[in-house]
């Protein structure tokens, strides 16, 4: 069984930083991405950035320079490093985890970040 715990997430002002870490447990059995997700009051679940197991990186145009995503093989890990933050950024982070050998993506129960204006 694959489990995913996100940390990180918090109060912080408009302009501020904070990091998130995501920690995969169980049989990985070739992860071929990992990324997160946010969901903002009464919004839809949006992809906000992804890592692929060779490294490469895409994100969603708002967070497109304030945001950064790494992962650590070694310890199954991802992490997202979110910059000048905005009252627009508020919102539950999900990580996620995709493996091919089972079809399908895993997923965290979220952790909540909100900046205030």
């Amino acid at each position: 069984q694959v489990q995913l715990v996100e940390s990180g997430g918090g109060l912080v002002q408009t302009g501020g930083s904070l990091r998130l870490s995501c920690a995969a447990s169980g049989p990985g059995f070739g992860s071929f991405a990992m990324g997160w997700f946010r969901q903002a009051p009464g919004g839809e679940r949006t992809e906000v950035a992804k890592i692929f197991d060779d490294g490469s990186t895409t994100y969603d145009d708002p967070v497109q320079g304030r945001f950064t995503i790494t992962g650590d093989n070694a310890k199954n890990a991802v992490y997202l490093q979110m910059n000048s933050l905005k009252p627009e950024d508020t919102a539950v982070y999900y990580c996620y985890q995709y493996i091919p050998y089972y079809g399908r993506a895993y997923w965290g129960k979220g952790t909540l970040v909100t900046v205030s204006s």
